[in-house]
């Protein structure tokens, strides 16, 4: 990789419109940043093409036993831990099956640890004894250029695993550096350089889109339904029981016996209720959809 000229990145860059926003008042100041904050979305959408050939990528290769890494530092490794953190309570799936891995480790996703950004021999080192086959690595950082990012993607091709890249940088100064590149150009900050803003709203909408829309086609959702959900607080145990009364059919007052007996499944729950089946057969039912509740409804 030849030497990075930082300051011809889109993400350093002065942005005009927001020259004066020392100077301004704080209602101004808001309507600037809400205009700038407005133009994400569209961004986003640009990259449509290469958000579904990533999660069409994800999906494959989970199929076939692989596991869903992030790889990042900074904001962009925190984007990542909240997504790998999510993934379990939202779609029952095994920790292990959606990791994150934050330049600095675990400290640095509270505490700013910014070096650890440049070290991309520890980034080579962790996802060297990590990785496995048909694992995926998803590099995250706003720049494109981060060596801990980099270094975990190069340690995932070397191995001839699948490799995505999401940055808010169109024109890298790195050939190839990932097997599909996901770039939503939000253009300059309203604080030059303090990629938390726009940049980490476009990354968030981008990795909302590549969990979500990976887990809907491995069967975690039923129409736009969170049926996979743990239910492990009040509210989520609350919901669960509204999804099977909704979804089932079923009376308030039926709905928790019949959740209890299902070993408080929602899936297993609502098919026992539609179908008007034993929860082993219920669970059988669902093992042959592959998890898809409407698959089991309708075969």
């Amino acid at each position: 990789m030849r030497k990075i000229n930082y300051g011809r990145l889109v993400t350093e860059q002065v942005n005009p419109r927001t020259r004066q926003i020392d100077r301004v008042t704080v209602e101004q100041a808001l309507l600037l940043m809400a205009r700038e904050d407005a133009g994400v979305p569209a961004a986003v959408l640009r990259e449509k093409k290469n958000i579904a050939r990533a999660v069409k990528l994800i999906v494959t290769e989970l199929k076939r036993g692989g596991r869903l890494f992030f790889a990042g530092a900074g904001t962009s490794g925190r984007l990542g831990v909240i997504e790998a953190a999510e993934c379990p309570p939202t779609f029952n799936t095994p920790p292990s099956l959606v990791q994150a891995v934050m330049a600095g480790g675990k400290n640095a996703v509270f505490h700013s640890k910014e070096g650890a950004e440049d070290d991309a021999r520890n980034a080579r080192k962790i996802f060297q004894e990590r990785l496995r086959l048909h694992d995926v690595v998803v590099g995250v950082a706003a720049s494109g250029v981060t060596p801990f990012v980099l270094g975990a993607l190069q340690t995932a091709r070397a191995k001839r695993l699948k490799t995505i890249l999401v940055t808010c940088n169109k024109n890298l100064p790195v050939r190839n550096p990932a097997d599909c590149v996901i770039a939503p150009v939000v253009g300059p900050e309203v604080i030059s350089g303090s990629t938390r803003l726009k940049a980490g709203t476009a990354t968030k909408l981008v990795l909302n889109m590549l969990t979500v829309l990976s887990m809907v086609q491995l069967g975690k959702v039923y129409e736009n339904w969170m049926v996979d959900l743990q239910p492990k607080s009040k509210k989520l145990q609350a919901r669960a029981l509204r999804l099977l009364e909704h979804l089932g059919g079923v009376p308030q007052k039926s709905s928790g016996k019949i959740f209890l007996e299902s070993g408080k499944n929602v899936k297993t729950a609502i098919l026992m209720a539609r179908a008007g089946l034993d929860a082993p057969s219920a669970r059988q039912k669902l093992a042959a959809s592959a998890g898809f509740l409407a698959r089991a409804l309708r075969s």
